[in-house]
């Protein structure tokens, strides 16, 4: 497994794993439409080869894949308000075209394919803790659609192409694509640059996971033997807290880094996002021995060093931080 390709690997995952990667000695294609640009991937690397196209156009997809071993699928309408932008756009990007991305996979010769799901495609859940195998109760479309695809995945799974979907918590932490619309991501931005946390709702328990644990886990992913992920759905998290205690961590070490702001008051309002579950992870660490190891706290740690050293210019303006603003900039939808 020496040939990678990555859909949607110049996003805020992809600009952690891609270096990565390369460090460790693979050859890696970033297929990616560019949305957010390209200038923050190490474009010099002899092993790096971009191709700048949408994964709605099969052809072209099918003949970057001649060759490669394993498909990362990261691209997609992240989230829910990108994906009310426009229903009918974000539905043929993250579902209409992804059986056709598996079988030109397939078709290829490509060895494995990892999809990327979602953990919130469990929607709401009063359960202690959601396991793998919890019925999916999503409550948007985006979350509706990640879970669609996963029986897709399955229906082309055989012996000599091994099939795997990973269903991660909200990822957090600093990249140099770094998105400032994720909840920790978005209260230490409001901390650090506002000298306030407001908090919507406030009791809703959400799962998160460290960037790097991110990455990691893709790692693995490549790694893993076949016979322990064929056919396998795993979720990947970390710490599950509500949206309140995500705050006073983010207002613990804020605090801690930039003394001289003195306390950052929370403040509370109403939310209409009811999304709530706790992610049980167990599975991926009985079956590959994996843990997260970073927390929340190292999460706003690292991007409280971001700022400080001006890596997130802006952060309130600019929209390459927003997936929802840049898509209108771009007038995509």
């Amino acid at each position: 497994m020496k040939n990678i390709l990555i859909t949607g690997g110049a996003g805020y995952v992809g600009n952690v794993l891609v270096p990565q990667l390369l460090d460790e000695g693979y050859n890696i294609t970033v297929y990616d439409i560019m949305y957010y640009g390209k200038e923050t991937l190490p474009l010099s690397h002899p092993n790096l080869n971009i191709i700048e196209a949408d994964i709605r156009d099969t052809a072209k997809f099918a003949a970057a894949c001649e060759g490669i071993d394993c498909v990362l699928h990261l691209a997609c309408i992240s989230n829910d308000p990108s994906f009310e932008l426009d229903g009918g756009l974000a539905k043929s990007i993250n579902y209409d075209c992804f059986e056709d991305l598996v079988t030109s996979a397939k078709a290829a010769k490509v060895k494995r394919f990892v999809y990327c799901s979602s953990s919130s495609v469990y929607g709401v859940s009063d359960r202690p803790q959601v396991t793998e195998d919890t019925p999916l109760l999503p409550l948007t479309d985006y979350n509706k659609y990640k879970g669609l695809c996963e029986p897709l995945l399955w229906k082309h799974m055989s012996d000599d192409f091994t099939c795997v979907t990973i269903r991660p918590a909200t990822v957090c932490g600093y990249s140099p694509r770094t998105r400032l619309d994720l909840s920790v991501n978005i209260l230490t931005n409001h901390a650090v640059n506002k000298g306030m946390i407001t908090v919507f709702g406030g009791e809703q328990q959400r799962p998160n996971l460290h960037i790097q644990d991110m990455a990691d886990a893709y790692k693995l992913m490549i790694k893993a033997p076949h016979e322990k992920i064929h056919g396998e759905t795993f979720n990947i998290g970390y710490e599950n807290f509500s949206i309140m205690q995500l705050a006073q961590f983010v207002k613990k070490v804020v605090e801690q880094e930039f003394p001289e702001k003195g306390e950052i008051p929370i403040k509370v309002t109403e939310s209409d996002d009811k999304r709530s579950y706790r992610v049980n992870s167990d599975k991926i660490k009985d079956i590959l021995g994996f843990s997260a190891t970073h927390s929340i706290e190292d999460a706003v740690r690292d991007l409280c060093k971001a700022f400080k050293a001006g890596k997130l210019p802006n952060s309130f303006d600019d929209n390459i931080y927003f997936n929802v603003k840049r898509m209108q900039e771009l007038e995509v939808v």
